[in-house]
């Protein structure tokens, strides 16, 4: 055995997202030969790569077949989260990828879902905070049970810096962490596209392979605001099944496909897809209910050619994770998390794909 038949045979597999194989993306690295023991790395395109298995079983079983049959081999895996940034860094200057999670109407758990997609991609090792850029209605400090605790201040290159807190292995910021959460935020539109723009450059993110943006309901200031200040990498847009849901997602999606902002929508994932009664009280244990209609967010994925990234049920246990501070992806509850680890891999399998193939991202331009 020898690393050129190696090589050779690690040709034959593909990258299942980037069509080209592993050896052509450079994905091979210190590859190792001691009798029939061989060893290499593989580096991913994101620590969450959720085709890593696979990967690994067909790179097993070409150098079985092709070079030999005996062969013990051991894949070790490290990654280096791709990025298409091509601004001058000035703003978040550690961020690869930055994903805005929108909805076009209040109501159909895009907090939940930015929640548990940031801790969802987290899982398998990527850096990941998250950004609540609800000013109005602020939902992290409840769903992470951070509710009365303050960001501290510190000095980082000459310049006082908000530290964002840390849980459940994520970075977080919120307005609700910095103001009393018994008085409402009552701000004109100027002002709360300013503190968006402080969460961006007066905060320390440091290094994160994503940041996940929690956006107010809706299409307005805070959204163009957030495009005119970093480079986007792609928005997911969150619906539920029902017409009324759907109807503005629909503005969701158009907004973002304005020529003068022109950010990529990633796909579109439907929350609250069906109901899984937990007793017998509530129904038949396990029986899917399509209590907002069946499929809604799927045909208009499909209507405007967008990826379809995932069904999240409506589960009493997400619900309670959210009201105490324990988000679902923490818990035990097996099959709500799968349905979530699902939607992630979609997410950073699209982003993945775009960074590969797709142009580099830019702050929008507006034109006033």
């Amino acid at each position: 055995m020898t690393k050129e038949k190696i090589l050779e045979a690690l040709g034959n597999v593909q990258e299942p997202d980037l069509g080209k194989d592993l050896v052509t993306l450079n994905m091979v690295k210190d590859i190792e030969i001691e009798g029939n023991y061989i060893s290499f790395t593989l580096v991913l395109t994101t620590p969450a790569c959720p085709m890593k298995d696979m990967m690994k079983n067909a790179c097993v079983n070409v150098i079985k077949q092709l070079v030999n049959n005996d062969a013990v081999v051991k894949i070790n895996f490290t990654s280096q989260t791709t990025s298409r940034r091509s601004d001058n860094k000035a703003v978040l200057p550690g961020v690869k990828n930055i994903i805005a999670v929108v909805s076009g109407k209040g109501g159909v758990g895009k907090s939940t879902v930015a929640a548990n997609l940031a801790l969802a991609i987290a899982k398998d090792g990527a850096k990941v905070g998250l950004l609540d850029a609800d000013i109005y209605g602020p939902s992290v400090p409840i769903m992470f049970g951070v509710r009365g605790e303050r960001p501290m201040m510190a000095e980082i290159n000459g310049k006082g810096m908000i530290i964002p807190l840390e849980r459940y292995g994520i970075k977080l910021i919120s307005i609700g962490l910095l103001v009393d959460e018994k008085n409402a935020v009552v701000w004109r539109g100027p002002m709360a596209s300013s503190a968006i723009k402080q969460f961006v450059t007066d905060v320390y993110w440091d290094e994160l392979d994503y940041l996940i943006v929690d956006m107010p309901p809706g299409t307005g200031d805070i959204h163009l605001t957030l495009m005119q200040t970093v480079p986007v990498t792609g928005v997911v847009v969150v619906t539920t099944p029902q017409d009324v849901a759907l109807a503005d997602a629909k503005k969701g999606i158009a907004m973002f496909g304005q020529a003068q902002l022109n950010v990529p929508v990633i796909g579109l994932v439907e929350n609250m897809s069906y109901f899984i009664p937990e007793a017998p009280s509530a129904g038949v244990p396990g029986q899917r209910y399509y209590i907002f209609g069946k499929d809604g967010g799927k045909r208009l994925a499909a209507e405007y050619d967008l990826p379809f990234l995932g069904q999240i049920p409506l589960v009493q246990s997400i619900r309670e994770g959210g009201d105490i501070g324990v988000p679902i992806m923490i818990s035990d509850d097996t099959l709500t998390k799968q349905a979530f680890e699902e939607f992630a891999g979609h997410v950073v399998r699209s982003i993945s794909m775009r960074n590969a193939n797709m142009t580099k991202e830019k702050v929008a331009e507006l034109v006033s």
